[in-house]
């Protein structure tokens, strides 16, 4: 019930609040991945800030000692060092580097096979690089024990802190061309599949008017042979009129599309039986003879907008009688109340079923394996089912060169 009720708010939401919505959830992302990083760059500079000072009190207690350990200074050195993996540089009191120059640094290029007259720009690298440190964290001062100034500890980030300050912002950077590039594509997608469906819609409506306007090209024919026979003549103005009708329930079939259908209480076998009987006149001036056979229980009713109905029975079995590629065929149909409160009608013809993959695609906006219709037909069926009567409509079976089942299920009501 949940899971429902999210679809549904989703569903009230428009367009921008998505977007909003989904651009706030991005943006909290960042500012969290970011914060993290931060933090943990923080925990690693509060790590090595306490290394260093470690190893300025132990510079400070040997130098404050009158009884000296060597051994036990350089042991602990050893032990020390290998943790350090920062740049380190011992100054004099004044804050010049000491000779030589790779004895009192560490993690720091020095080359050590410079000549002397080199020195001099070796120093002022690293005088350069005191600078930085200094501005980047003070200096810890080395004192003797009578508080006379023997030197100074400079130090900054490792390679490590820096990377990871600086990660946040290239996660940021390449998430942000991500979505950039994602955003083109969708877009450029979304483009393609308006044009799809405005093509599509095209196709559909030649496809909708094409029965009517056939059938009335085949009715004056039939005015032209039998102009001698006023019961002919009456009986084909009666179907000319059907034909006129038909034209005007197609336009007010588009005229619905993208608005809430009215819905009211309908006999869905009458609505089947009043399209099988329509289509079974009309399908000779295809060009070919094709039955609509009806098994039909009476008496069931659905809450359903009859004309957005009769658009879906009419697409299903004019696809049908288009996929019967012999001058003859066969179509099948059949409606009956399952236990479970819905009713069931089941679309059979005889035609050359589909492929797997036409299967699959069967109910896409603008999938088509004709030159005209299947476009939009099936697709503006799945909707009128699916979304506005609270039904579902798929291939039940398709068998190459046996024929197709549709199924249409509705939910009844008393």
């Amino acid at each position: 019930m949940k899971f429902l009720q999210t679809i549904s708010i989703w569903r009230s939401l428009t367009k921008w609040q998505i977007k909003v919505l989904l651009a706030t959830f991005a943006f909290v992302m960042m500012v969290s991945v970011l914060l993290y990083t931060q933090q943990l760059a923080n925990e690693l500079i509060q790590r090595e800030q306490r290394i260093v000072t470690f190893y300025a009190d132990i510079y400070k207690h040997y130098l404050s000692d009158v009884n000296k350990n060597a051994d036990d200074f350089l042991f602990l050195l050893d032990r020390i060092v290998p943790s350090i993996s920062f740049p380190v540089i011992f100054t004099d009191a004044k804050g010049n580097p000491n000779r030589p120059f790779s004895e009192y640094t560490l993690n720091v290029d020095i080359d050590t096979s410079l000549a002397p007259d080199r020195l001099k720009v070796q120093e002022q690298k690293l005088v350069d690089l005191l600078k930085t440190m200094g501005e980047t964290y003070p200096p810890i001062l080395i004192k003797d024990a009578d508080g006379m100034m023997l030197g100074k500890i400079y130090y900054t980030n490792s390679a490590l802190i820096r990377q990871m300050q600086l990660l946040p912002y290239i996660e940021i950077i390449i998430v942000s061309a991500f979505v950039l590039i994602g955003y083109i594509a969708f877009s450029y997608v979304r483009r393609t599949e308006e044009s799809n469906v405005w093509v599509g819609m095209a196709k559909e409506a030649a496809h909708q008017l094409g029965t009517p306007l056939s059938s009335l090209l085949g009715w004056l024919e039939i005015l032209r042979l039998n102009n001698d026979n006023p019961s002919s003549v009456q009986e084909t103005a009666k179907e000319m009129e059907n034909d006129l009708h038909r034209l005007n329930t197609i336009a007010n079939r588009f005229s619905k599309i993208g608005s809430e259908p009215t819905k009211r209480r309908e006999n869905i076998s009458e609505i089947v039986e009043k399209v099988c009987s329509y289509l079974e006149k009309r399908v000779p001036h295809l060009g070919k003879k094709v039955s609509i056979e009806r098994n039909l229980e009476d008496d069931i009713h659905v809450l359903a907008n009859g004309e957005l109905l009769e658009w879906v029975f009419e697409n299903v079995l004019k696809n049908g009688v288009e996929s019967i590629e012999a001058q003859s065929g066969l179509i099948t149909v059949t409606l009956s109340k399952l236990t479970k409160g819905k009713v069931i009608i089941t679309l059979k013809d005889n035609g050359k079923g589909m492929s797997g993959q036409v299967r699959r695609r069967i109910f896409e906006p603008g999938f088509t394996t004709k030159k005209r219709g299947w476009g939009l037909g099936l697709s503006l069926s799945k909707r009128i089912i699916e979304r506005y009567h609270d039904g579902r409509i798929f291939v039940k079976e398709s068998v190459i060169g046996k024929g197709t089942t549709f199924v249409i299920e509705l939910p009844v009501i008393a």
